[in-house]
Formats: C-alpha cells, structure tokens, sequence
C-alpha cells in the first residue's frame, strides 16, 4: 500500500487499493501461463534444473523490483517473476520423491511451512525495512541509494536469501526424478549361414543389447483428470480463493483509516501483526500436523482447517468497531476516570492487540491444516511417481487462478465498499463475509471426496515404468 502510494498512480486514496490488488495479481497471471510448461519440463529432464531456473529468476526479478521508480516498472518486475516461477509445483514432487509413507505428512508440512514463513517473513521485512532512510535515518540517513530507491533494502535482503538458495541447490541437491530402466528384448536372429564358433560371440553381444532405458509412457491429461481429482481440484480452487483474497484483504484493512472500516497502522504495524501471528506456524506445521494427520487423515484435517477459517473470517472486521468504541469511550471517560489518559489509551492498544493476534493465529492454524492437507492429497492422487509433476501442476496452476481473482476481487470489493454507505454485510466487512462463504462453499464441496484419498496411490503402484515391449 504504502509503495503503491508513492507511485501517485492512484487518484485518491481509496483507489490505492484496487492498484495494490493488480501489482499483487501480475505473478499468479503470468505464473499461470507457464507453470503446467515447468511441471512437464520437470517430469521429462529432471527438477533440480526447474528449480535453479525459478530460483535465478526470482534472483533477477527482486532486484527489477527494488529499483522500480513506477508502477508499470513494478508491474513488470512482478510478470518476469512470475513467468519464471515454476519452483511451487516442482518443489512439491520433490518432496514426495523423497519422502516414504512414514514421513510424507512431516514432509509435505514442510510445503506450507516455508510459505507461510516466507510470506510472514517476506511481508515484515518489507514493512520493517521499507524506506529505511525515514524509518532509521541515524543508521540508513546519509546512504543515498536508499534515498532513491526506498524499496531496494527489503529487496535485496529477498536477494540474498535466494542467492543462498541457489548456492545450495548448485552444490547439495541431488536430481530426485530417478526412473528405473525398463527391460527391452532385442530380437537378434542369427543367419543360417553364420559359422557355428561365432554362436557364443553374438550371444554374448546379444546379452549387452538386450536391456536399453526406456522412458516411461505419459498418461493423457484425459487419463489422468478422474472424477476425483476434479473434485478435489475445485474444492482447492473454492478455498483457495477466499485465502487469496482474505491475504489481499488485511494489510488493505490494517492499513486504512479506522473511519474506513480499517485498523489505521503504518506500513511497521502491519509487518509487526504478520510476523506475530507467525510464530507458532512452525509448531503446527513440524509437531501439530503430522499428529492430526496419522490420526484423522488428511481429509478430515482439510475440512477442520476449513471449519477453524469460517467465524475468524467474520470476527476480524468487527476490529475496526472494537477499536473504535474503545477510542470514544477512552475519550468520554477521560475527566471522570482514575487512570491516566496514557495509560487508557495503552490498554486499548493492548486489547486491541490481544485480540488481533489472537484471530491471526487462529487464521493462520486453519490455513496450515488446509493448505497442508490439500497438498498431500494432491500429492496422494497422482498413480505414479512419474505423474507427480502434472499433478502438483495442476494444483498450482488452480491455485494461480485463485491468486489472480483473489487480489483483484478484495481491492475492488474493499473499495466499491467503503465507497458506498451500505449496511452489513455490505459495507467494510463485505469482503470477509464473502470469504467465509467461499469456505463455507468449499466445505461443503469436499464432503464428496471419498476416503481413499487419504492414500498414497504412487506407492501401491510400482508400475512406475514403461511396459515391456
């Protein structure tokens, strides 16, 4: 918002939302062109170079981002990124390469983990970082190019974490996609004329050509889209997309006025409320899931995630009511009341703060069921091993589609309903109802998935090659 603000591309200040939600849309658009090209490319000549390409192009991209005097420029910067992003898919087959049915739910929790620490992480850093010549000039004052350039500090700290990953992907990672040759006869007849002595030489010749690695046949994308993949496909699409758009929709919320329907916090504030509610994100993913997972199955923790996601949904906007009410009755009270109007005003901060964190650790244990759970049944639906690309591809180039519509949607629903003087649920909570209801939606939807998916079909199928010919 705030680096939206200062391209002055927005007329007014309630149009800066609608601008944040397209910078915000540019990667899933373009990460949906090309992710299912990555997923296959990734099946036919192996991850580890997938994923130093999308490694090295967000190294590029980062750095076109920090630098960016415009918005278009930033607009660009975000659809090189994306283009070039085929890492989520990819990553995923990976994990399910090298994991067994005794880990694969620690592992596949590993997924949203790193997401929601990078995207926890990634938004504090930019909160924190953001324009360090005003927010630390005793420390960033007299540096110039960050005078010039108040963004490129949170980009280039972006930079140097994904320099390392590359740096280890180039030196420590070993390709995961290993194919076991399949046996292939060759039909070798000896001429009615060859000399009996050369029987054992041809046989022997023989013997060296009788196997040959052949690379395993590709089912159709007809094959390979059952009733339940399509099922378990759209209830993502569903979820996904009241996420996107509840992602798209808090710093809008944190950051606006509270007279807005919105918290009021400066670009610090929001980076603080992301990074709190991130810290117990570890515990759910590495200790809390896999233990929920073996004991309910991970379409049962799907659909709990979802359940967790529907009343903090509705109960984040009455934020911006609670913090209003307590800032005019702090006011009304203050010549009647024994405490100081400081320390009034530090127990609403505290209420408030309380309470927000509160709901966006709660917001962030649903997500971690959810997402985690939908990639491991997703991961659980592909036949075999050498599917997984297609399949974790289509899953991603699913949630794309949401991350595009979900963007969008919140900017232009939040600002249409600030606009307008409406009543709830269409005024500023209109977006987080509509969230709820997607959810409410996608519950419902999975409850048609059938139990088996709660199994790892790869591993009971070992024709994992081509047939023999």
């Amino acid at each position: 918002m705030p680096m939206v603000a200062d391209f002055n591309v927005a007329k007014s200040p309630k149009d800066i939302a609608f601008y944040a939600s397209l910078l915000a849309a540019a990667f899933p658009i373009c990460q949906m062109m090309t992710i299912m090209y990555w997923s296959r490319l990734s099946d036919r000549i192996g991850r580890r170079p997938v994923l130093m390409i999308g490694l090295l192009g967000y190294l590029v991209s980062f750095l076109m981002f920090g630098i960016c005097r415009s918005f278009y420029w930033a607009l660009f910067a975000r659809c090189i990124n994306g283009l070039l992003a085929g890492n989520v898919a990819v990553i995923k087959s990976v994990f399910a390469e090298i994991s067994d049915d005794t880990n694969r739910p620690r592992m596949m929790a590993l997924l949203p983990l790193m997401w929601n620490l990078g995207s926890v992480g990634g938004a504090a850093i930019g909160g924190i970082f953001a324009d360090p010549t005003h927010q630390y000039p005793r420390i960033f004052g007299h540096m110039e190019i960050f005078r010039v350039f108040p963004y490129l500090l949170p980009c280039l700290i972006g930079c140097s974490i994904t320099v390392f990953g590359l740096v280890m992907g180039i030196f420590k990672m070993e390709e995961t996609l290993v194919r076991e040759p399949a046996s292939r006869t060759m039909d070798i007849r000896m001429s009615p004329t060859s000399p009996s002595s050369s029987t054992s030489t041809l046989a022997t010749e023989s013997t060296q050509l009788l196997t040959e690695p052949v690379q395993p046949k590709q089912r159709s994308m007809r094959e390979l889209l059952t009733p339940t993949v399509v099922r378990v496909m759209a209830t993502n699409v569903v979820m996904g997309l009241g996420v996107a758009m509840s992602d798209q929709a808090y710093p809008i919320f944190a950051a606006s006025d509270l007279s807005d329907g919105g918290l009021g916090f400066a670009a610090r504030g929001i980076g603080f409320s992301l990074a709190v509610s991130g810290v117990a994100v570890m515990y759910l993913q590495l200790v809390a899931y896999p233990k929920l997972e073996r004991k309910y199955g991970a379409l049962d923790c799907y659909q709990r995630g979802q359940r967790m996601l529907i009343p903090v949904y509705l109960a984040i906007p009455f934020l911006s009511l609670l913090t209003s009410r307590l800032e005019e009755s702090i006011d009304a009270n203050t010549h009647v009341s024994t405490l100081p109007s400081w320390m009034s005003h530090v127990l609403g901060e505290y209420t408030l703060w309380l309470l927000l964190v509160l709901l966006l650790l709660a917001r962030s244990t649903g997500t971690v069921l959810a997402f985690t759970s939908i990639n491991l049944l997703t991961v659980n639906l592909a036949p075999s091993k050498s599917e997984l690309g297609f399949m974790n591809g289509t899953q991603q180039l699913a949630m794309t589609t949401t991350r595009i519509a979900g963007p969008i949607m919140a900017g232009v629903i939040w600002t249409w309903s600030i606009k307008h003087s409406f009543p709830y649920p269409f005024n500023s909570h209109m977006v987080w109802v509509l969230c709820a209801a997607l959810t409410a939606l996608s519950l419902r939807m999975s409850h048609k998935i059938p139990e088996s998916v709660n199994t790892f079909a790869a591993g009971n199928n070992k024709r994992d090659t081509a047939d023999d010919v």
